[in-house]
């Protein structure tokens, strides 16, 4: 099998893998939504097959998203921001993991999949809050008011990404040890 054919089912297996953690991740809920669990083979796949691999598995990690119903919330909102918002959030975080891991590998394996592992949650979650006050700020300031926060911007950071943020973090920083050996065996 030439590497051409390697890259190609292991970017499959992957995908495979990404879908079916959301779907089962998706009943591990924090407040409104579920927590990410998807995150950690959207850094392994993408130091190990690189930053298109990463954007792909970003791309695939957005559409179970949008199937398994975490972003029913929003699509009964506003469906086409909603779509952009989560595919882009996607792409966007397997794409900075990728390309972050593969700048800093040269400086060694644990550095890059310790920025990787940071930056993928980091970005994820960055694009998610910035898609919620572009497009949906009057809905969230209505929701946060609702569950009591005064503002808008305290409902997003406390109520919407404060804990689910901080357990993803902690989960792939938790994990990057193995994500090292997982990489180192996935370049065999």
């Amino acid at each position: 099998m030439n590497q051409k054919t390697k890259n190609m089912v292991g970017v499959g297996l992957f995908s495979a893998i990404v879908v079916v953690l959301q779907f089962l991740g998706g009943g591990i809920k924090f407040g409104m939504f579920s927590i990410s669990l998807v995150l950690v083979p959207i850094v392994v796949g993408s130091a190990v097959y690189g930053w298109k691999a990463g954007a792909w598995l970003g791309f695939a990690f957005g559409a179970a998203v949008l199937l398994s119903g975490d972003a029913a919330l929003f699509l009964a909102v506003d469906p086409l921001a909603t779509v952009a918002v989560v595919l882009i959030k996607g792409i966007a975080c397997g794409l900075a993991a990728g390309l972050l891991y593969q700048l800093l590998n040269k400086q060694g394996k644990k550095i890059a999949v310790f920025a990787a592992a940071v930056t993928c949650p980091l970005v994820n979650t960055g694009v998610f809050l910035l898609g919620c006050w572009l497009f949906f700020l009057e809905t969230v300031a209505a929701w946060g008011a609702a569950m009591g926060y005064e503002n808008a911007a305290a409902y997003m950071f406390l109520g919407l990404a404060g804990i689910n943020f901080i357990i993803e973090i902690c989960v792939n920083l938790f994990l990057a040890p193995v994500i090292v050996r997982l990489i180192k065996i996935g370049n065999k």
